[in-house]
């Protein structure tokens, strides 16, 4: 690895009803920082939502006396809501996505007959970030790179040595992001993955989701060379017709996240629950298919 690249403190927190693994990204030398893939916890049966996670990661913000630049989201997540508004709030921070979400917004605010008051310009993030941008994290240089497939807004982000990747790849045991969802393509997302490939194979390489096959622990942090050699669906140069075949027949088999509907309503609004109706309370959508009458 090159002198100047440095290698930014990464502490990691699990979420086991979702999976979820979200990230405090730390500048030591300046004590700057971004919170990556953030969780609310929800109880879909109840209504109810709790900052359980949330509280923690700004108790370490706090705590470590650091300063929050960066709220990122590595794309609008299906099966957890984010809690980057509350973390905002509370610690302050610019909260950013890559530039595509307005696909997204277009494609499920028809799904859920969004109204007008639904504006589908990006505008609910304070930055929108296309492929190759850069910003900062103190004296930590981080980059975007587009990496759709999965979804068309999904981004790997290259902090110093260290890449969040979202759901572009899990640990190799694991393999790769579903790309059933509404614009999502397997093509695709063999590309993006191969641009994360691409990369130093020393970097380090932090997964947003672990779904611990053969029942082993949870991990999350793996690299770019142990990727390119053991994971399952991508390793020793598997070819773009191989890999879409096998990622489209184990798509055809997989139920959809059981908090797709309320995760997407809330997170393509940046985190933010939909407008509260006339009698004060907030609803999320279930649309409905097959009705008979």
């Amino acid at each position: 690895m090159e002198d100047s690249i440095k290698m930014p403190e990464v502490n990691a927190y699990y979420d086991d009803d979702t999976n979820t693994i979200s990230y405090l990204v730390v500048d030591p030398e300046t004590k700057c920082c971004a919170v990556i893939d953030s969780v609310l916890n929800f109880d879909y049966a109840a209504g109810t939502i709790a900052y359980q996670q949330a509280d923690q990661i700004i108790a370490d913000i706090t705590a470590g006396g650091l300063t929050l630049q960066w709220l990122i989201e590595t794309h609008v997540h299906a099966d957890h809501l984010s809690a980057a508004p509350y973390i905002q709030q509370k610690s302050g921070g610019d909260i950013i996505i890559c530039k595509d979400i307005t696909k997204v917004q277009d494609i499920f605010g028809k799904v859920f007959n969004a109204g007008t008051e639904f504006e589908r310009d990006g505008s609910q993030f304070d930055r929108l970030l296309s492929d190759g941008d850069s910003y900062m994290i103190g004296n930590i240089s981080a980059r975007a790179i587009h990496t759709p497939g999965h979804t068309p807004a999904c981004m790997a982000h290259v902090i110093g040595d260290a890449v969040f990747v979202g759901d572009t790849l899990f640990m190799p045991d694991g393999g790769t992001a579903r790309a059933d969802f509404p614009g999502g393509d397997a093509r695709t997302l063999y590309r993006s993955i191969h641009k994360i490939l691409a990369l130093p194979e020393t970097y380090r390489i932090f997964v947003c989701h672990d779904y611990q096959p053969g029942g082993r622990e949870v991990q999350w942090q793996t690299s770019v060379k142990e990727q390119r050699e053991h994971n399952i669906h991508i390793a020793n140069h598997v070819s773009e017709d191989a890999f879409v075949a096998t990622r489209e027949a184990r798509d055809a088999t997989l139920n959809m996240p059981k908090l797709i509907m309320p995760s997407i309503q809330v997170n393509m609004r940046a985190g933010h629950m939909p407008d509260a109706e006339d009698n004060g309370d907030t609803y999320l959508k279930v649309p409905l298919s097959g009705l008979r009458t």
